[in-house]
C-alpha cells in the first residue's frame, strides 16, 4: 500500500526521474546513481520518503502487528466471527486459546517480524551510509534528513526489541554486516533506540516547520513509549515534559483525537499517516457493521467485534461501574443494558444495538438488519456480529462504501493522550503519585469523569484502567499485559489464562421485546504461557546464523 506524507501525514514519495539527449542515452530510467540521489535535498527527500512506509507497515489498523489480525483479539478486547482457518478468523483465537499450537515456526509466521525488520533495517542503514558517503547537501539538511532515518531505524529496533527482547544490532556501519553476528543484550538494544531518539529529537524541526515530514514531538512522543518499554522511567518523564513543551494538547472529543487529521488542527495527534480517495485501506472492508453491506446487497464487514467483557470495562458517564450481573444469565434477560448511561469513550468506540449509526439503527439481534451468528456453528458469518456489537472507533461513519470502496481515514500512530499515559505509568514507578494523579485526571477530565487522588495498588489499578479504554483498539492492548509481566497470570489477576469472551445474543420476542442471553464466544479457556513473553527466532536466522541459538525457552 502506498502512502502520504507523515503526523504530519505521510504521502507516498517515488522517484522517476529521467533524461534526454539528442541521439541515444544510455542511462537507466528507471533509477539513479546513489551519488546522484544524495546531491540535492529533493532527491535526498525522496530516498528518504520511501522509508516512510514502515511506520504504516508496522503500525496499521490491521495487520501491522499481528499477521492473523488485530492484536485486541489475542486479549479479552476483540472477536473474530468466523471459523474458518484464515487469518481475521479462526487464527486469531487459535493463538489466545494456547496450547501446543503455538510451536516456533507458527509463531514465528504470525507473530514474528525478523526477516522483514531486518530487510527495512539494512534499508534504512544503506540510506544513511550513502548519505554520509556521496551526500553534499548543506550541514542542516544533512543533520535533518540523518535525524529522519534514525527516528525511523529507532522504530523498527523498537518493534524488535518488544517482541525479542535479545535482537542482533546493526548501524550504518555496512562494513560491519557478517553472515555469523551474535545477540546483543537487552538493555544495549535499548541503549541504540534511546541514542537514535535522541539526536532525531535533538535535529529534528517542531512540527509548525517540517512541512509534512517528521518532526521533534514525534521523536519525543516516541521516546516516552521506548522508554516505559525500556523501564527508563526518569527518561520518559522528561521526554514527555519536551512533547507538552511544544504544544501538544487534549482534543476536547475524544473521537477527534485519532480520527481528525493533523491537517484539520488535530492538536493531540504527533505521528499520524494520512490517505486520500486514491491512497486508501481497507479497515471499514474488515470493521463497518454488516448491515451497511447488506444495504448495498454485499455480504462483508464484521469481521471483528468486540467483546462483552471490553463492554463492561466502561464506566457509567456519572461514575463507578455498572451491575452487569443481570445481563450474564444463560436463560435470558429482557432488561435493556445500561448502554446510554455509559461513558464517552464506550459511545465513540462500540456500537450497539439501538445505537445510531450513519442515519439508522444498528440491529445486533437475530435476523436484524446487521444480525448476529452464533461462534463455531455459522461458519462465515457475512457480516453479522458474534458478540452482538461492532467497532465504532477508526470505522469511517462518513464512508459512503456504495461510492467508494477504499478507506480513507487517518492512523494516528500515536497521540498526546499516550504520552500523558506513558507520563503517569512513568511517575507511578518513580514514586511520584502527583504527577501520576495528574495526568490521570486530565484524561478523565475530557470526558466529563470525576477522580480523586490515588496511590499505591488503587494509583496502579486507575493507569491500567485509563490504557484499556484511551488507547482502546489501538495496538496497544496486548503488548502492555506482556511488558507488565501479567500476560501469563489468570484473567481475576489481570492476566490472559483460564477464561473465555462472550458476548449477548438478542432475539425479538413475539411482544416486540428483546431477550438479552449471555453467550461464549470461544471454544475453550484462553491460555498464554510463559514463552509467548518473547517471540522465538526464525528458523532461516538459525540455519544461516551460527553464532546464534534459540532462545531457552523456545528450545
Amino acid at each position: 500500500m502506498k502512502t502520504r506524507i507523515i503526523g504530519l501525514c505521510i504521502l507516498g514519495a517515488s522517484l522517476g526521474l529521467s533524461s534526454c539527449n539528442d541521439f541515444l542515452d544510455m542511462t537507466p530510467t528507471n533509477s539513479i546513481s546513489d551519488k546522484v540521489m544524495w546531491s540535492t535535498t529533493t532527491n535526498a527527500e525522496y530516498a528518504v520518503n520511501d522509508l516512510y512506509k514502515y511506520f504504516y507497515n508496522l503500525s496499521n489498523f490491521t495487520l501491522g502487528q499481528c499477521a492473523a489480525g488485530m492484536t485486541e483479539a489475542l486479549t479479552d478486547q476483540l472477536k473474530y466471527g468466523s471459523y474458518n482457518y484464515n487469518a481475521l478468523c479462526f487464527i486469531p483465537s487459535e493463538i489466545a486459546y494456547g496450547g501446543t499450537t503455538l510451536q516456533p515456526s507458527y509463531v514465528s509466521t504470525y507473530l514474528g517480524n525478523w526477516a522483514t525488520m531486518y530487510e527495512y533495517v539494512r534499508r534504512t542503514n544503506e540510506n544513511l551510509y550513502n548519505l554520509h558517503k556521496f551526500g553534499t547537501l548543506s550541514d542542516a539538511d544533512s543533520e535533518r534528513l540523518e535525524a529522519e532515518m534514525r527516528f525511523i531505524r529507532a522504530f523498527l529496533y523498537f518493534d524488535l526489541l518488544k517482541r525479542y527482547k535479545e535482537v542482533i544490532i546493526y548501524n550504518e556501519d555496512l562494513t560491519q554486516i557478517t553472515r555469523d553476528k551474535a545477540l546483543s543484550t537487552e538493555e544495549a538494544g535499548w541503549d541504540f533506540v534511546e541514542e537514535d531518539l535522541n539526536y532525531a529529537a535533538t535535529h529534528l524541526p517542531d512540527q509548525a516547520n517540517a512541512n509534512g515530514r517528521i518532526d521533534k514531538g514525534a521523536a519525543y512522543a516516541f521516546l516516552t513509549r521506548a522508554m516505559l518499554y525500556a523501564k527508563r522511567y526518569d527518561k520518559v518523564k522528561l521526554a514527555a515534559a519536551e512533547v507538552q513543551k511544544l504544544g501538544y494538547t487534549l482534543e476536547s472529543n475524544y473521537a477527534d483525537s485519532y480520527s481528525k487529521t493533523i491537517k484539520e488542527g488535530n492538536k493531540e495527534a504527533i505521528l499520524q499517516y494520512c490517505f486520500d480517495r486514491t491512497i486508501g485501506h481497507d479497515f471499514d472492508t474488515y470493521y463497518t457493521p454488516g448491515g451497511d453491506y447488506k444495504l448495498i446487497g454485499v455480504n462483508s464487514g464484521g469481521y471483528g467485534t468486540p467483546t462483552q467483557e471490553m463492554v463492561e470495562s466502561y464506566e457509567l458517564a456519572e461514575g463507578g461501574f455498572p451491575d452487569w450481573s443481570t445481563w450474564h444469565s444463560t436463560e435470558g434477560v429482557t432488561d435493556t443494558p445500561p448502554y446510554d448511561k455509559l461513558e464517552p469513550r464506550f459511545q465513540a468506540t462500540i456500537l450497539y444495538n439501538g445505537a445510531q449509526w450513519k442515519g439508522r439503527t444498528i440491529e445486533t439481534f437475530v435476523d436484524g438488519v446487521d444480525g448476529w451468528c452464533q461462534w463455531n456453528k455459522d461458519k462465515t458469518p457475512e457480516g453479522r456480529s458474534t458478540t452482538g456489537y461492532y467497532l465504532r472507533k477508526l470505522v469511517d461513519e462518513n464512508h459512503n462504501l456504495s461510492e467508494l470502496a477504499v478507506s480513507t481515514q487517518p492512523w494516528t500512530v500515536i497521540r498526546f493522550a499516550e504520552v500523558l499515559l506513558n507520563y503517569a505509568e512513568a511517575c507511578y514507578q518513580t514514586n511520584d503519585n502527583a504527577g501520576a494523579n495528574e495526568a490521570i485526571k486530565a484524561l478523565r477530565a475530557r470526558v466529563g469523569l470525576s477522580y480523586s487522588d490515588k496511590s499505591g495498588d488503587n494509583l496502579w489499578k486507575a493507569i491500567v484502567q485509563e490504557r484499556k479504554v484511551e488507547l482502546a483498539y489501538e495496538g496497544q492492548w496486548y503488548w502492555d499485559l506482556r511488558r507488565w509481566n501479567v500476560a501469563a497470570k489468570s484473567y481475576e489477576e489481570g492476566g490472559l489464562n483460564g477464561y473465555q469472551v462472550h458476548g449477548l445474543k438478542i432475539e425479538k420476542q413475539s411482544n416486540g421485546d428483546l431477550k438479552y442471553t449471555y453467550v461464549s464466544c470461544d471454544d475453550k479457556d484462553r491460555n498464554f504461557p510463559e514463552k509467548m513473553y518473547r517471540c522465538p527466532l526464525p528458523q532461516s536466522e538459525l540455519d544461516n546464523n551460527s553464532a546464534v541459538s534459540q532462545y531457552p525457552e523456545w528450545k
